[in-house]
Parts: structure tokens; C-alpha cells; sequence
């Protein structure tokens, strides 16, 4: 059986491409060649290609033929046309901004996506709306079009944000690492940091496009939203990579209009909306559960992060260039919890809203009820 990854050197990548020799595949790997990954094993075939264009991927791979397509890189409603006389399964990923709401949550009523957002939530619907979102949807449609007129067995997943070794975007996680290792004590946080947005750690995402490829059926002209069992807020994600870091970072809530030291880390640049993805689909189709605890992704993330990156200057002084407005921060909100610590707050007691006699016979409690 021959199968074809495009793209492969990400975070997923690699982990796609030995699930696919695990299960007998022999794998070739196109992208555009401009970097490779040391864990994807040298007998794997290299094709160098662009697969934004149609004409750059028609060219590289000419008359061959596979079994088996996995699209993780590149235009992929470009990819889907050309290979639609290549294989007969394609299974494709792509992200979650075509939701109506998720690059605009004003967009709906009320304000923000569903929670959780199931897989047939309304999508953007015109270009004005979300040009991103309008272009995701617009590839979504065109590969199910191709599912329905018989081309090809097509399943698209819908990534959520990707983290682990090789992550491309790694700011979220290095601006805790950086703030930990310079002895930072506080950091202020949009809202407390409370906003919680669909992660998934490579290995689990990889593992579930495999579901696909070992469920052809189940899977057959189908879209899944995917990520991690556990879900964390970002909070957590502070406290857990500070943990890891052996050091404790204090988060002070901000409001969201001026958390700018902490825009990098939302979706969006902005903190006041969840942005959760509903998995029971992945869940009953595909029997998906995570092969790595998402508490365990994140400390290897941290730990591969330590000891892989290379110290980059422009990065660490972007993330410090943001001190000086933190502690102005942090001051202002100190004063003005003092100061709201100092009214005369009347507390409230909690009672059960339902009676409680104390005495067998009564027809009211101690409280009237």
C-alpha cells in the first residue's frame, strides 16, 4: 500500500508518518523542502513540491498514483482537485476559524461561539464576514463536494490550536518559560485568564487522523472537530508550565481592553470569549481518547521547549519589553484592591433553597420554607 503525507515536518507530522509504517504503508512525503524534521526516519521518499498551487503539485507528482492521502499542508481544495484521479482516500486537516463567531464574536447572539461547538455550527457565510473563515469553509465545502460526486472516500479534521515538539507557533508557552526564568512574581492576565480555548497536543492529533485511515466507513465524507480530552484555561497553562519551571507565577486579573502584555497569548487577541470545540462525534464514530494525558503533553512540551530552542535575543527582548507596563499594572490593580478591600462588604450566607425541618410534623423550617 502506498500513501502520500503532504506537508509532514509540523508537529503532527512526524507522528502520522509511523503510524502510517506501522500499518504497512510505504510513505512518501511532499512539501516544499525549505526544512525537515530529524524524527521523520531517512528511507522515507522526499518530494519537493508546492502544494499551494495546483500546477507546482501537478508537476511533482505527474502519473503517480496511492492508496492513501494525507493533507496537512498547503491549499488543500487545490490538493483535493489535483489528486482526485491520484487516490481514492483523502483525508485532509484544517482549523476552526470558519465558525461563524470565532474571528468575530459579535457576529452571533449572544456574543461568541456556541460552547461547545459542535461540528455543525453555523460557518462564516460571506467573504465581508471573515475573509480567513469564508476561505476555510469555501475549501470544506469543496472537498465534501468531492466525497458526494464519488472522487474520492473524503474525512476532514478540524485542528484545534496544536502544541508539542515542533509546534510552529510557540509564543503562548515561551512567554510563561521567560517570565519564570527572569523571577517574575506576578503577571497580569486578561480576565483573570479564565478563557479557555481548544488545544490538542501532536501526538493525540496525529493519533486521530489515524482513526481515520484504520475507519475508512465510520469516517467516509465526515468532519471532526479534534483536541485534547482535557481542556485547560489559560490560567491553568500558566500554573502548569510554571510548575514545570519549579517556580510560582501569582495571576492578577486585568480587564481584557488592557491586558496588552498577554494579547499574544489569546486567540484572536482577544480574552473575553471561549472558543471550545465539542468532540463527541471523534468520540463515537472514531472511539477516540488521548494517548498522552494532557497534564503529561504539557510538561513535555516544557521540557522539550528547555532544551531545543535556541535562545533567540529579538524574542526574549519582545517578551521583556512588556515588564515595565506589567508592573505599572500590577500596582494599579494592588491600590485598587485595597481600596475595595477597605468598603464595608456584606457578605451573604448560602442556604439551600429547598426546606429543611428539623423537628418530624413541622410544615415550615427554622428559615419560613
Amino acid at each position: 500500500m502506498k500513501a502520500l503525507v503532504i506537508g509532514g515536518t509540523g508537529p503532527t507530522g512526524p507522528h502520522i508518518i509511523r503510524g502510517l509504517v506501522e500499518r504497512g504503508y510505504d510513505v512518501a512525503m511532499l512539501n516544499r523542502g525549505s526544512h525537515d524534521n530529524p524524527a521523520i526516519p531517512t528511507h522515507i521518499e522526499r518530494l519537493v513540491g508546492d502544494p499551494h498551487f495546483p500546477e507546482t503539485l501537478s508537476d511533482v507528482l505527474r502519473d503517480r498514483t496511492f492508496d492513501l492521502v494525507v493533507a496537512t499542508y498547503g491549499r488543500i481544495r487545490y490538493v483535493a482537485d489535483v489528486l482526485a484521479d491520484k487516490t481514492d482516500r483523502l483525508i485532509t486537516v484544517g482549523g476552526s476559524p470558519g465558525y461563524r463567531g470565532y474571528a468575530d464574536p459579535h457576529a452571533l447572539i449572544p456574543a461568541g461561539p456556541p460552547i461547545p461547538t459542535p461540528e455543525n455550527a453555523t460557518r462564516v457565510e460571506t467573504e465581508e464576514e471573515a475573509r480567513f473563515g469564508f476561505l476555510i469553509r469555501a475549501t470544506e465545502d469543496a472537498l465534501l463536494a468531492h466525497h458526494e460526486q464519488g472522487h474520492m472516500n473524503v474525512t476532514h479534521f478540524r485542528y484545534p490550536l496544536v502544541y508539542g515538539p515542533g509546534q510552529v507557533r510557540t509564543i503562548f508557552i515561551t512567554w510563561a518559560i521567560q517570565r519564570c526564568l527572569d523571577g517574575r512574581k506576578a503577571v497580569p492576565l486578561a480576565n483573570g485568564g479564565m478563557n479557555i480555548n481548544t488545544r490538542g497536543f501532536s501526538e493525540n492529533m496525529a493519533h486521530a487522523v489515524l482513526l481515520a485511515v484504520d475507519h475508512p466507513d465510520r469516517s467516509a465524507g465526515k468532519i471532526y472537530n479534534c483536541g485534547d480530552d482535557q481542556q485547560f484555561s489559560m490560567a491553568q497553562w500558566i500554573e502548569l508550565i510554571a510548575r514545570e519551571m519549579d517556580h510560582t507565577l501569582e495571576i492578577v486579573p486585568i480587564p481584557d481592553a488592557y491586558a496588552s502584555p498577554g494579547r499574544e497569548l489569546t486567540l484572536f487577541a482577544s480574552a473575553d470569549y471561549h472558543r471550545v470545540l465539542d468532540l463527541k462525534n471523534i468520540y463515537a464514530d472514531l472511539g477516540y481518547r488521548d494517548q498522552v494525558p494532557a497534564v503529561d503533553a504539557v510538561r513535555r512540551t516544557v521540557q522539550w521547549l528547555q532544551k531545543n530552542s535556541k535562545r533567540d535575543e529579538d524574542v526574549i527582548a519582545g517578551i521583556r519589553a512588556h515588564y515595565w507596563v506589567e508592573d505599572q499594572l500590577l500596582d494599579i490593580c494592588r491600590r485598587t484592591a485595597d481600596e475595595m478591600a477597605a468598603l464595608e462588604h456584606q457578605e451573604g450566607q448560602f442556604h439551600h433553597s429547598y426546606a429543611h425541618p428539623r423537628k418530624p410534623g413541622l410544615k415550615r423550617d427554622h428559615r419560613k420554607r
